[in-house]
Parts: C-alpha cells; sequence; structure tokens
C-alpha cells in the first residue's frame, strides 16, 4: 500500500513538473490600485469581464504605487508584464538596466487637464504659483511642463509641489492646498466639490500640446521569448476589450458601475462617451507617435546624457501583428501606422 501511494505522489510531482510554465498566472503589475476614469481600465475589466480568462490565459493582476515601484516590481521578478510610463521604459533600455519591449499601450493617449482656482483667470496669471504633480521629474511634471511652456508660463517661477497620484493632487487643489494641477478628465468630473475651480486647459488642448505617447505595457526579453503565447493572448484580450467599450460605451458604464460604486452613473455615461474615440482599439503603439515621442522625452533633462535607443531596441510589434492578422485593423484613431 506504502509503494503504491509513494509511486502515485511520485507520479503526480512528474505530471505536475510537465505542466507547461503558461500554467502559472501571468502577472500585470499595474500602478493603479483600483479601476481609473481613463481608458487605463480596459485592463481591469478586461479581467473582471472575463475576456483574459476567454483568450485562454490566467491573469492575475499586482497592484502598487507609480511607475518606479512598477519597475522595481518587474526587475524583482514580481510580474510578467508592466504597465510603466514611455520614459522610464526608455531610460531602463537606454541605461542597460533590463531588457524589456513595449508589446502594446492600453491608454495611449491620457486625457489631461489643467484645473485651478478661480481667481487665476487663465494660465498666464500662474507664474508665483503652486503647481501639485505626482513627483519632480515625473511623467505628468514633464508633460505639464511642455503643455504651460507651449502657453507661454514661464515655468522657472512656478512652486512644483510633489503631491503624488491625480486624484490625491485633485483633493489638494480642491481643499485649497494648492493653486493648480493636472488630472484627467474622470477625476475632474468624479471630484465632488469643484466650488471656486475651473479648468484652466482643457483635455483636446492639452493634448495637442503634449501629442506624446504616455505608457505602455512592457515585458522582458526572456518573457517575450518563454511566453510568448501568453503575451500575444494578453494583448488580444485588451484589444478585443477596447473594441467592445469603444462600439458601446455602455459596456465600459455597467462594468465601471461596479468597480467604482463611489463614482455616479452620469458622470460614468459622460465619461463612456467622450472616451469613444480614446480606445486602443488596434493595440495603441502607432510608429510614428511613438518616434515623436522618443524625440520628445530625449529633449529633456533626464535624458540629456543617455545614448539614443532605436525602436527596435525597445518596441516589438509583433504580438499586436499576430492579433490585427486575425482580428482585421479596427477603423478610428488608433490606426497602427506599420
Amino acid at each position: 500500500m506504502y509503494q503504491t501511494l509513494t509511486r502515485a505522489a511520485a507520479a503526480l510531482s512528474l505530471a505536475l513538473l510537465a505542466l507547461p510554465a503558461s500554467a502559472a498566472p501571468f502577472r500585470l503589475i499595474t500602478t493603479d490600485l483600483e479601476p481609473q476614469l481613463v481608458p487605463n481600465s480596459v485592463m481591469d475589466l478586461a479581467e473582471t469581464l472575463g475576456y483574459f480568462e476567454r483568450e485562454g490565459v490566467e491573469v492575475e493582476l499586482v497592484r502598487v504605487q507609480q511607475t518606479p515601484s512598477a519597475v522595481a516590481a518587474l526587475q524583482a521578478g514580481e510580474g510578467e508584464m508592466a504597465n510603466i510610463s514611455v520614459d522610464a521604459a526608455l531610460q531602463l533600455v537606454a541605461r542597460d538596466q533590463m531588457q524589456i519591449k513595449a508589446v502594446v499601450s492600453p491608454n495611449r493617449s491620457l486625457p489631461f487637464l489643467i484645473a485651478g482656482k478661480e481667481s487665476i483667470a487663465s494660465v498666464t496669471d500662474l507664474p508665483g504659483k503652486s503647481f501639485g504633480v505626482g513627483r519632480v521629474g515625473s511623467l505628468d511634471h514633464s508633460l505639464s511642463s511642455k503643455v504651460l511652456a507651449s502657453a507661454g508660463v514661464d515655468l522657472d517661477k512656478l512652486d512644483f509641489v510633489a503631491i503624488g497620484q491625480p486624484n490625491v493632487r485633485a483633493q489638494a487643489l480642491a481643499a485649497g492646498q494648492i493653486d493648480a494641477t493636472t488630472m484627467s478628465i474622470g477625476v475632474w468630473l468624479a471630484l465632488p466639490k469643484k466650488d471656486g475651480l475651473h479648468v484652466l486647459i482643457e483635455p483636446d488642448a492639452y493634448f495637442a500640446a503634449a501629442p506624446v505617447l504616455n505608457k505602455v505595457n512592457v515585458v522582458p526579453d526572456a518573457v517575450l521569448q518563454e511566453r510568448r503565447d501568453d503575451v500575444v493572448k494578453v494583448v488580444r484580450a485588451i484589444v478585443k476589450a477596447s473594441r467592445a467599450f469603444a462600439r458601446d460605451p455602455g459596456i465600459w458604464v455597467d462594468a465601471m458601475a461596479k468597480a467604482r460604486p463611489d463614482v455616479d452613473r452620469a458622470t460614468l455615461e459622460t465619461l463612456g462617451k467622450s472616451f469613444v474615440n480614446a480606445w486602443s482599439v488596434n493595440g495603441g503603439l502607432n510608429r510614428a507617435q511613438i518616434d515623436a515621442t522618443v524625440d520628445w522625452t530625449y529633449a529633456t533633462p533626464d535624458f540629456a546624457d543617455l545614448r539614443k535607443v532605436g525602436f527596435d531596441d525597445w518596441v516589438d510589434l509583433s504580438a499586436i501583428t499576430d492579433v490585427l492578422k486575425t482580428e482585421g485593423i479596427a477603423p478610428g484613431d488608433d490606426q497602427p501606422g506599420f
């Protein structure tokens, strides 16, 4: 009897060892502690609505705060994919700190706006005032600086204050702790009290001044080699979910109403309509936009002494290409450009 059990246990152990690596959960590191009121929420909703499962991949969301923590988690092997800022991805490759590739962008253009106190009539009145950012040198700091400079603001006369995530900055603005800040349109609409506040730069004007790719999902080269099928499945699920939300905003609204009961439905419906052309229906990686983003990023002080990375050094379009071969190219603003 003992020998029979031993043989059975040994057989089970061998069977477990024989399971493919893809049987393990595919861990996706995200900097959103909860589904955000932006198209990036597609990653959360692809999980809750079963898009990943239907593609045959078990995705586990690993939640951290801000890109530096996501990078650290990826370097520590705590995930197979991470949603990080483009500048962080470029720094990792340019400094030879990690071999990674961007494979999809769930949120190719964050719908940012700049809001401030009503006493500030326009952005030209900002010099001498405090401006909240995630952290000095962060993506939102760099983008907002570009937008403000294009509007004629003297950045040297602004007091940049590191506060944290957009919702925290919005709360600080509402509490009168800062004079102005950048936030997503979702955070603005969901802000309970906007008395004494107004929008200084609308989302369309913000993006026109800084039409850059904001965040990408990257995977280490080893993951792309060893679990490529899973990477393609994750990209396919994100594309399919994005197309569903673009086709019927009500699907996103219903899912977000469950995920974010703290946000009233009218706000979600307004956002759902505004995001119709913002979803990454073809993967969100347009080569021309990527090249322009790299050029802009390398013009910032943090990249002054770094080697220029080539497109193929940090981007791999093969997963998106595979998805579009079977799913076709969807119409809209998100055209692959390759």
